[in-house]
Protein backbone atom coordinates (compact mmCIF):
# COMPACT_ATOMS: atom_id res chain seq x y z
CA UNK A 1 0.00 0.00 0.00
CA UNK A 2 1.50 3.47 -0.94
CA UNK A 3 2.04 6.20 1.54
CA UNK A 4 -0.31 8.47 0.35
CA UNK A 5 -3.14 5.77 0.38
CA UNK A 6 -2.07 4.99 4.27
CA UNK A 7 -2.85 8.51 4.48
CA UNK A 8 -6.13 8.42 3.18
CA UNK A 9 -7.31 5.39 5.56
CA UNK A 10 -6.52 7.33 8.51
CA UNK A 11 -9.38 8.68 10.70
CA UNK A 12 -9.30 12.80 9.61
CA UNK A 13 -10.35 15.10 12.27
CA UNK A 14 -11.29 18.82 12.06
CA UNK A 15 -10.50 21.08 15.51
CA UNK A 16 -12.53 23.84 15.75
CA UNK A 17 -12.07 25.82 18.77
CA UNK A 18 -14.72 28.46 20.00
CA UNK A 19 -13.69 29.29 23.29
CA UNK A 20 -9.66 29.86 24.86
CA UNK A 21 -9.14 26.93 26.86
CA UNK A 22 -6.91 23.85 27.37
CA UNK A 23 -7.62 20.95 24.44
CA UNK A 24 -5.53 18.33 23.97
CA UNK A 25 -3.40 18.38 20.68
CA UNK A 26 -5.70 17.25 17.60
CA UNK A 27 -3.10 14.57 17.12
CA UNK A 28 -3.78 13.11 20.68
CA UNK A 29 -7.39 13.61 19.83
CA UNK A 30 -7.61 11.75 16.57
CA UNK A 31 -5.53 9.06 18.32
CA UNK A 32 -8.02 8.40 20.85
CA UNK A 33 -11.16 8.45 18.68
CA UNK A 34 -9.60 6.18 16.49
CA UNK A 35 -8.84 3.69 19.17
CA UNK A 36 -12.38 3.88 19.84
CA UNK A 37 -13.53 3.49 16.42
CA UNK A 38 -11.29 0.48 16.01
CA UNK A 39 -11.52 -0.26 12.09
CA UNK A 40 -14.04 1.52 11.37
CA UNK A 41 -11.39 4.62 11.74
CA UNK A 42 -10.13 4.16 8.39
CA UNK A 43 -11.65 6.76 5.94
CA UNK A 44 -13.98 8.20 8.23
CA UNK A 45 -14.09 12.00 9.00
CA UNK A 46 -14.72 13.64 12.42
CA UNK A 47 -15.09 17.06 13.86
CA UNK A 48 -14.43 18.00 17.19
CA UNK A 49 -15.79 21.60 18.53
CA UNK A 50 -14.64 23.41 21.78
CA UNK A 51 -17.04 25.55 23.11
CA UNK A 52 -17.48 27.27 26.11
CA UNK A 53 -20.36 26.71 28.88
CA UNK A 54 -23.45 28.99 27.45
CA UNK A 55 -23.33 27.47 23.75
CA UNK A 56 -23.00 24.11 25.17
CA UNK A 57 -25.79 24.47 27.51
CA UNK A 58 -27.84 25.88 24.41
CA UNK A 59 -27.23 22.66 22.32
CA UNK A 60 -27.57 20.32 25.52
CA UNK A 61 -31.17 22.16 26.02
CA UNK A 62 -32.29 22.08 21.85
CA UNK A 63 -31.27 18.40 21.52
CA UNK A 64 -31.41 16.89 24.40
CA UNK A 65 -34.27 19.03 27.22
CA UNK A 66 -31.35 19.76 29.48
CA UNK A 67 -31.18 23.23 30.51
CA UNK A 68 -27.58 23.07 31.08
CA UNK A 69 -24.09 22.63 30.29
CA UNK A 70 -22.81 19.48 29.55
CA UNK A 71 -19.13 17.92 29.11
CA UNK A 72 -19.36 16.33 25.63
CA UNK A 73 -22.66 15.82 22.65
CA UNK A 74 -22.51 13.73 20.09
CA UNK A 75 -24.18 14.51 16.35
CA UNK A 76 -23.81 11.44 14.00
CA UNK A 77 -23.56 11.99 10.21
CA UNK A 78 -26.46 11.51 8.77
CA UNK A 79 -26.04 8.66 6.34
CA UNK A 80 -24.04 9.88 3.29
CA UNK A 81 -23.05 8.49 0.14
CA UNK A 82 -19.00 8.66 -0.08
CA UNK A 83 -17.81 10.16 -2.42
CA UNK A 84 -14.68 12.87 -1.72
CA UNK A 85 -12.65 8.88 -0.71
CA UNK A 86 -13.64 9.47 3.81
CA UNK A 87 -17.14 8.73 5.24
CA UNK A 88 -18.17 11.39 7.87
CA UNK A 89 -18.97 9.98 10.87
CA UNK A 90 -20.12 13.81 12.99
CA UNK A 91 -18.66 16.00 15.12
CA UNK A 92 -18.30 16.37 19.20
CA UNK A 93 -19.10 19.07 21.19
CA UNK A 94 -16.64 19.32 24.30
CA UNK A 95 -17.23 21.98 27.26
CA UNK A 96 -13.91 22.14 28.39
CA UNK A 97 -15.05 24.23 31.44
CA UNK A 98 -17.77 21.36 31.86
CA UNK A 99 -14.98 18.68 31.75
CA UNK A 100 -12.44 20.33 34.16
CA UNK A 101 -14.80 20.29 37.12
CA UNK A 102 -15.81 16.78 36.39
CA UNK A 103 -11.77 15.79 36.48
CA UNK A 104 -11.34 17.96 39.75
CA UNK A 105 -14.71 16.35 41.19
CA UNK A 106 -13.70 12.64 39.91
CA UNK A 107 -10.24 13.02 41.09
CA UNK A 108 -8.53 12.58 37.09
CA UNK A 109 -6.40 13.83 35.49
CA UNK A 110 -7.44 16.48 32.81
CA UNK A 111 -5.79 14.47 29.71
CA UNK A 112 -7.64 11.28 31.13
CA UNK A 113 -11.01 13.06 31.54
CA UNK A 114 -10.66 14.19 27.57
CA UNK A 115 -9.32 10.83 26.29
CA UNK A 116 -12.64 9.19 28.19
CA UNK A 117 -15.22 11.46 26.69
CA UNK A 118 -13.47 11.47 23.24
CA UNK A 119 -13.74 8.08 23.41
CA UNK A 120 -17.53 8.12 24.84
CA UNK A 121 -18.83 10.38 22.20
CA UNK A 122 -16.93 8.79 19.69
CA UNK A 123 -18.59 5.72 20.51
CA UNK A 124 -22.10 7.37 20.28
CA UNK A 125 -21.52 8.40 16.95
CA UNK A 126 -21.23 4.65 15.86
CA UNK A 127 -24.35 3.75 17.36
CA UNK A 128 -23.40 3.12 21.39
CA UNK A 129 -26.09 4.21 23.75
CA UNK A 130 -26.36 3.78 27.87
CA UNK A 131 -30.10 4.38 27.75
CA UNK A 132 -30.85 1.39 28.69
CA UNK A 133 -28.36 -0.80 31.75
CA UNK A 134 -27.81 -3.22 29.27
CA UNK A 135 -26.63 -1.05 26.78
CA UNK A 136 -24.45 1.09 29.01
CA UNK A 137 -22.59 -2.60 30.55
CA UNK A 138 -21.91 -2.91 26.65
CA UNK A 139 -20.85 0.70 26.29
CA UNK A 140 -18.58 0.81 29.26
CA UNK A 141 -16.93 -2.44 28.98
CA UNK A 142 -15.72 -1.33 25.72
CA UNK A 143 -14.69 1.99 27.05
CA UNK A 144 -12.76 0.57 29.37
CA UNK A 145 -11.04 -1.63 27.22
CA UNK A 146 -10.33 1.04 24.66
CA UNK A 147 -9.08 3.16 27.39
CA UNK A 148 -6.66 0.88 28.73
CA UNK A 149 -5.13 0.08 25.20
CA UNK A 150 -4.07 3.77 25.33
CA UNK A 151 -2.92 3.98 28.82
CA UNK A 152 -5.71 5.43 30.86
CA UNK A 153 -7.23 3.47 33.86
CA UNK A 154 -10.87 2.37 33.97
CA UNK A 155 -12.81 5.56 34.57
CA UNK A 156 -15.91 4.19 36.08
CA UNK A 157 -13.25 2.62 38.98
CA UNK A 158 -11.81 6.04 39.82
CA UNK A 159 -15.38 7.76 40.31
CA UNK A 160 -16.30 8.66 43.73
Amino acid sequence: MSAARRRDARLQLTLQRRVRAWAPPRAELRSWASAALGRRAAGGELGVCVVGPRESRRLNARFRGRDRPTNVLSFPAAAMPVTSGTRPLGELVVCPRVLRAEARAQAKTLRAHWAHLIVHGTLHLVGYDHARAAQAARMERREIRVLRTLGFANPYRSVP
